[in-house]
């Protein structure tokens, strides 16, 4: 079995795309921070979770016991748009850069490359602790 037919090792890879993606937007913000009228950008977050299940199911949608409840369509493939999103000041010239604050967003993604990097291998312990046969140290 390969980890490619794994959901979850899927969500994880994702999530680190998502992450590597980011933190090279925010160093892209920090090597403008001196140029005059460049604006921060930062990454749309992923998915929510409704949204990440509809994907996993491939289309099998949520079956709808009244005409009052919400229809949902299943979202296709990971979105990574960029969009603008300025610091908390401006200077005269336009740069709406924050160094302080970009190192701030750099540190929250960090952190959250590395819970994911250890859910990733605290799941793959466990793969290789229910393969193993019974009583195997």
């Amino acid at each position: 079995m390969r980890l490619d037919n794994i959901p979850l090792f899927d969500a994880i890879r994702g999530r680190l795309g998502w992450l590597e993606e980011r933190q090279r937007v925010i160093a892209q913000n920090v090597a403008n921070s001196d140029t005059p009228g460049f604006a921060a950008r930062d990454l749309r977050a992923p998915d929510d979770f409704a949204h990440a299940m509809m994907r996993q199911t491939q289309g099998v949608g949520m079956m709808r016991t009244s005409t009052a409840h919400i229809a949902m369509e299943p979202q296709r493939g990971i979105n990574y748009a960029s969009m603008t999103s300025p610091d908390s000041e401006t200077t005269l010239d336009g740069n709406s850069v924050v160094v302080e604050e970009q190192m701030l967003r750099m540190a929250e993604s960090r952190m959250a490359h590395d819970a994911a990097i250890g859910f990733y291998q605290k799941s793959l312990n466990m793969l290789r602790m229910a393969a193993r046969k019974p009583g195997a140290g």
